[in-house]
């Protein structure tokens, strides 16, 4: 089943979401906020065109289901997220609901009656950068997220999560370790489209790819690097220079990442804040202060727990080389999603007998997709075709290639569900 039909509405959405998060040069739709709110808002215009049902969970996460004939059957859930990183694009996350939103309405129109529940999510707080913690939303949803969450504070209005939750309509008391608070009944599985992260998909000259995992995360916001300021004329071997030490962390960090992609281990890392403390630092002295951030990843457990350890000698070997002490800082992790192999299959059927060319590809990216993965819910995620990167002001997904995305996912309900 195509979605020719659909395509004009999806571009129309697009639109309308660009308008919703404009803030040049990019897009910014605030997690727990007014413009959040708003593309939520977007969605529940549509589903009650679809007349779907309508409902939120205690963290404000928004739930539209097509009610099926056994309502007592294991549902699909589908979905993805609205929110945005600072002066981003417009397709990371919201890509994903329009998705499932273009394939409801297809089936929809051409009489088709699922046999149980399809809900399509729409998750809070995806990005990590609201509140130095990501996939909040689904982490909320399934019971996994972690005890000190709530009181952390969003970084541009200095409120905690509790207090954001409340101002969009959710209540933070319900949320605790171990309580679901999605959809009652079981889940079959959870589906997701993304845009892809990396040019993959753009090399290859392909729309979509069949997703095969997705990579774990450790994360280390404020990683503290403490030496001892002093004059600039002081003599090396008597410094405790603590900028440099930053430097030599960050270039044997990268030499790990070397060694690890020449041994065919896929990994990745990030330094994304790399920086001497601003109220103090001048030209002539001696930083003796120095914070980075480092983001650690890898597709399988095992091997993202060893590069863990690695950090740890890296870590103790520049701290003794350079004089200084370094304070990791509060540690965040994000599990490793592997993607359920008859899903993989199913999908790229379904792609193929609509004539959509697809290849198997890893994600490189975190997604709400690996938080139902780690919880043991048959995950499946379709990557969409997209230049330039993401979370940056220059996504570039052609809305055909989110119609294909939308297609898959309408042939492979019309066969499965």
């Amino acid at each position: 089943m195509t979605l020719a039909a659909e395509q004009p509405r999806v571009a129309a959405w697009l639109g309308r979401l660009a308008a919703i998060g404009a803030d040049p040069p990019g897009i910014t739709r605030h997690a727990f906020d007014d413009r959040e709110n708003a593309a939520h808002a977007l969605a529940i215009e549509d589903a009650e065109r679809l007349g779907l049902e309508v409902t939120r969970d205690a963290a404000a996460n928004l739930y539209l289901t097509w009610p099926g004939q056994d309502r007592a059957a294991p549902r699909v859930m589908l979905g993805s997220h609205f929110d945005s990183v600072r002066h981003g694009g417009n397709f990371d996350g919201a890509a994903g609901v329009l998705a499932a939103l273009a394939a409801v309405s297809a089936l929809r129109a051409a009489g088709f009656a699922p046999r149980a529940d399809i809900t399509i999510a729409a998750f809070r707080c995806e990005e990590a950068v609201w509140f130095g913690l990501g996939l909040i939303g689904s982490r909320a949803a399934l019971g996994i997220l972690p005890p000190d969450a709530l009181d952390r504070r969003r970084a541009d209005t200095g409120m905690t999560l509790a207090e954001h939750i409340a101002r969009c309509g959710g209540d933070p008391s319900a949320i605790a370790p171990g309580r679901r608070l999605l959809p009652e009944g079981p889940i079959r599985c959870f589906l997701e489209a993304h845009i892809e992260q990396a040019p993959s998909l753009l090399e290859a000259g392909l729309p979509l790819a069949i997703c095969t995992g997705i990579p774990g995360n450790i994360r280390h916001a404020a990683i503290r690097i403490v030496g001892e300021d002093a004059h600039v004329g002081l003599p090396r071997r008597f410094r405790r220079d603590a900028a440099l030490a930053g430097a030599e962390l960050f270039a044997a960090l990268d030499a790990l990442w070397a060694a690890e992609d020449a041994a065919g281990r896929a990994m990745a890392l990030t330094v994304g804040r790399f920086h001497t403390d601003t109220a103090k630092h001048e030209l002539t002295v001696v930083a003796g202060d120095f914070t980075l951030s480092l983001d650690l990843r890898a597709y399988d457990a095992a091997h993202l727990a060893a590069l863990e350890q690695r950090l740890h000698g890296i870590v103790s070997d520049v701290a003794a080389r350079r004089g200084v002490t370094i304070d990791l800082g509060p540690r965040n992790a994000a599990p490793v999603g592997p993607c359920d192999a008859t899903l993989q299959r199913e999908l790229a059927e379904a792609a193929a007998r609509l004539g959509i060319a697809t290849m198997p590809l890893g994600s490189p990216a975190s997604h709400d997709a690996a938080n139902f993965a780690a919880a043991g819910i048959p995950t499946g995620l379709l990557l969409i075709r997209n230049a330039h990167g993401s979370h940056n002001p220059h996504e570039a997904m052609d809305t055909p290639d989110l119609m294909a995305a939308a297609s898959v996912f309408s042939e492979w309900l019309r066969v499965e569900a």
